[in-house]
């Protein structure tokens, strides 16, 4: 049987040193750490060893499904539904979830902590043509956005609306520079919003921003570590990895980066 290579320059880090190689790719889960500190350990119990590739949520499930990689850990539901319906991908396993908050200028010019929705938040960007910092990468944020764009009936666009195709951090710094709204997971902005001391969570708390968390596999067959991955994915979902993911952050920075599968499901 052939599988398809990975090339050596699209690992982005390497945990464990164990027989069991598999690859992985993520986006923000790989950027903040979790993805290590849940690596390490599963790899300590399976003599394992993970690669991680690191990419946004579309591009994860094209080296999905392209057998790139082995599985992917993804926040966007409705591709993952359609991966698994299709064929292409199977394992479907909740793992966890943030939130998104849109963060701004401290004098919010456009007035979004007023709004009553995220929906009235970027329809209240767009009227005032406040500056807004997309990714513009078809990540599971970018993705979210998109979806609260045509809530609102704006399809954006103007020197208001910069584009980075950058990663989460990235994208959140080029906001702070800019003066400019964006759309972040809690997750990032806990971790890194000392790179963003101009701007402010100015709304949170709408449900359709939750942010549900899924892993996914290759089909049985179709990539070499795939055996190893389903057991990575059954370590994750157990209480032994459901307990790294609730308790990651919360000695440094007082509060969880993420909340584990259980509350996640209220979400589904």
């Amino acid at each position: 049987m052939t599988f398809c290579a990975l090339a050596a320059d699209d690992v982005e880090a390497t945990y464990g040193t164990g027989k069991n190689i598999f690859t992985l790719a993520t986006g923000s889960p790989g950027e903040l750490g979790l993805l290590k500190a849940l690596a390490e350990d599963f790899a300590k119990r399976a003599d394992a060893q993970m690669k991680w590739v690191k990419a946004g949520t579309g591009q994860s499930l094209k080296l999905l499904q392209g057998k790139k990689v082995d599985m992917a850990m993804v926040h966007a539901p409705a591709q993952v539904e359609k991966a698994v319906k299709d064929g292409w991908a199977t394992g479907k396993t909740l793992i966890a979830s943030n939130e998104f908050y849109i963060v701004g200028p401290k004098n919010d010019p456009a007035e979004i902590a007023k709004a009553s929705s995220s929906t009235g938040a970027y329809v209240r960007i767009a009227g005032a043509k406040g500056r807004f910092v997309s990714r513009g990468d078809n990540s599971g944020t970018h993705q979210k956005e998109m979806q609260i764009w045509q809530r609102a009936r704006v399809q954006p666009a103007g020197d208001w609306y910069i584009v980075t195709r950058d990663f989460m951090t990235a994208s959140l710094r080029r906001a702070n520079a800019e003066g400019a709204y964006f759309m972040t997971d809690s997750s990032t902005w806990i971790m890194e919003k000392n790179i963003a001391p101009e701007l402010a969570i100015l709304y949170r708390g709408d449900k359709f921003l939750v942010n549900t968390y899924h892993a996914l596999l290759a089909p049985v067959g179709a990539t070499a570590g795939h055996d190893t991955a389903e057991k990575f994915i059954a370590y994750v979902s157990s209480p032994d990895g459901q307990k790294v993911i609730s308790d990651y952050g919360r000695d440094e920075f007082g509060e969880s980066l993420y909340d584990d599968a259980a509350y996640a499901a209220k979400y589904e």
